[in-house]
């Protein structure tokens, strides 16, 4: 388990980091601002929620100051216009004020109708321009990663990526769905909460704030070990969704060596990291909200307590008896805001967290990028020269070592060598998924780094040793290499790849859906269909990375035929493996660390008897008899 424990002490580390969260908070409201309409009519219901739900203390206690234990104090005048247009003058005082009661909490009733209403309406819209904003963001996120370089890729997890997509953009969508909105509520109601209570008496709301400065020392001392305990929930759901995606992508391998025990353990001791972060986040808040009850109760008793001094203690009274239960009321809804906050707060810390690491994410820069001044590449003859060109993924260790060469147009070039020379690493150059750490490349004189990469890829076509297809039909994977081809182009590029034959058996030919990775073909006919798409894009310069290495005899003396028209007045650089390749090739080039060693035809080297007379002798020679 020494893998997975390396991986949590680097995550620790990243844990604990500061980071900006005001900014982070900016960036993510700065989403908002193409829907400020759907935002001005939450604002306006939001400010009629809150209100409504201010004006039920008040009518409580009117209630009771007025009609239960009615005393001097004036009546409203909103009051006595209602009651005088729906009471009768004549009516006895009893029934007066048993009707005006009516009135009064029908009133109240038509308050938290109301409310209920504006509370739908802003939700609705809140989720509304929650769900548009999560869509941008996710496609922001998708276009980002769509784009990023290939050493990108070598650095980062694709489950760790995926899980920004997924699970962090979901963290944030908790927020955008209700929490901004029951965030905004809140807010305003404690700020009208203490309006009411200092406009209705200033002294009882003086003594009920004393415990204000507690409760913000209290949330300050929280929030600081929440923020760090939220930021490292976000990371280690990320290295679950990295081992879960290695794990269900390498599923054969694990059954074909039976690891499947000790992966469970492997997985169970991530899992249990990320259990261990959560248990961790959501205990500072079960202090937190416990910590809110207590001085929410003290609150309470001292409303309580002092209210009735000043009803008691002098003559006339300081205060009604209604005021002290509307306060009561206030205190109690004055500390649901609170508490509502900070149960909102765990997805606020999350949504930050998971925020976080989505902007690191839209923040990390392409390394492989069209120069300012790029031109788009013209129709190329297909020239290709690498001059003096070394090449290191990582600082002083080169790979590619003053690799010179030139394959002129129609040229089949193969690339030959022990594992580990730098056969793949010259064709990830020509295609610039990576860029030269010295010398250049040319294409019809073209310096590729002077060119728009897509005008240089487009003009490529790529066959691999893994080949990779798309969930979709089988028609759809071949019209991958030109998209604007018809079907009758399609099926002609699998003629010429001789897949046709095999096409049509398939259950319902063309249109048979394939599963992941076409996990229900063979390796050949995936490698068939792969090269069916290579013919389809017509490139002027062919890539073959080991393309026919895991196709049977049968299999390849069906593709040979196709190689032979798909070469045919193109530039072709092939890693080769298969004699009948690499016997027509124009060049062999023998690469031994990171160096041509040797160049020449196939005889001209055997001839030689050098490095390629060895590997010919060693392994190809036993190919060929075979």
């Amino acid at each position: 388990m020494m893998f997975g424990g390396g991986r949590f002490r680097g995550l620790t580390q990243d844990a604990a980091k500061p980071t900006d969260v005001r900014e982070t908070l900016r960036r993510l409201l700065g989403y908002f601002r193409p829907f400020w309409g759907l935002l001005a009519g939450v604002a306006v219901l939001v400010v009629v929620s809150t209100l409504l739900r201010l004006a039920a203390p008040y009518l409580t206690g009117l209630a009771v100051d007025q009609f239960i234990a009615p005393g001097d104090k004036p009546r409203p005048a909103w009051l006595s216009w209602l009651l005088a247009a729906v009471i009768p003058g004549d009516m006895p005082p009893g029934a007066s004020r048993s009707a005006g009661l009516t009135v009064t909490m029908l009133v109240l009733l038509g308050t938290y109708l109301l409310n209920w209403a504006a509370t739908v309406g802003q939700f609705y819209l809140m989720t509304l321009a929650g769900q548009r904003v999560l869509l941008h963001m996710r496609t922001q996120i998708f276009e980002r990663i769509q784009v990023l370089s290939l050493r990108f890729f070598d650095q980062h997890e694709a489950g760790d990526l995926m899980s920004r997509l997924v699970n962090d953009t979901q963290v944030i969508n908790q927020v955008f769905s209700g929490g901004v909105v029951r965030l905004a509520s809140m807010g305003l109601s404690l700020f009208g909460i203490v309006l009411s209570m200092l406009t209705l008496n200033w002294r009882l709301a003086l003594a009920s704030f004393v415990i204000l400065p507690v409760m913000f020392l209290i949330t300050t001392f929280f929030s600081q070990r929440a923020r760090v305990a939220f930021r490292r929930t976000r990371q280690t759901i990320g290295d679950v969704s990295a081992e879960l995606q290695e794990n269900i992508a390498a599923v054969r391998e694990v059954q074909a060596f039976a690891r499947e025990d000790e992966n469970v353990d492997e997985f169970e001791e991530i899992n249990a990291a990320n259990r261990d972060a959560n248990v961790q986040a959501e205990s500072i808040l079960s202090a937190f909200s416990p910590a809110l009850d207590v001085l929410s109760t003290v609150a309470m008793a001292i409303v309580a307590g002092f209210g009735g001094y000043l009803a008691l203690a002098y003559e006339p009274p300081l205060i009604s008896v209604g005021v002290i239960v509307s306060f009561l009321i206030y205190v109690r809804r004055f500390y649901e805001p609170i508490r509502g906050i900070a149960n909102l707060y765990a997805q606020v810390q999350a949504a930050v967290a998971g925020a976080e690491r989505i902007f690191e994410l839209l923040d990390t820069q392409p390394e492989i990028t069209d120069a300012p001044d790029a031109v788009r590449l013209p129709p190329i003859q297909g020239r290709v020269e690498f001059d003096h060109v070394t090449f290191s993924y990582q600082d002083d260790e080169p790979v590619l070592r003053d690799i010179s060469l030139v394959a002129e147009p129609g040229q089949t070039v193969a690339l030959v060598g022990p594992t580990g020379v730098g056969k793949t690493t010259i064709i990830s150059l020509l295609t610039r998924f990576y860029d030269v750490g010295e010398g250049v490349i040319r294409i019809d004189g073209h310096n590729v780094r002077q060119v728009k990469r897509v005008s240089l890829r487009r003009q490529m076509g790529i066959v691999l040793q893994d080949t990779f297809l798309f969930s979709g039909t089988v028609m759809d994977n071949i019209r991958y290499g030109r998209l604007e081809a018809s079907d009758e182009d399609v099926i002609a590029a699998a003629r010429l790849a001789n897949a046709d034959q095999f096409v049509a058996r398939l259950p319902e030919g063309y249109q048979t859906q394939l599963g992941e990775q076409g996990r229900t073909l063979s390796q050949g006919q995936r490698q068939l269909i792969a090269i069916a798409r290579a013919v389809l894009a017509d490139p002027r310069i062919l890539v073959l990375d080991e393309a026919t290495s895991s196709v049977d005899t049968r299999t390849e003396l069906l593709i040979q035929h196709a190689l032979d028209e798909l070469l045919k007045g193109r530039t072709s650089f092939v890693i080769a493996h298969r004699l009948s390749t690499i016997r027509n090739a124009d060049q062999v080039l023998v690469l031994e660390q990171g160096r041509i060693v040797e160049r020449g035809t196939h005889e001209e080297l055997l001839a030689v008897r050098g490095l390629y007379y060895d590997l010919y002798s060693s392994q190809f020679r036993r190919k060929d008899e075979n």
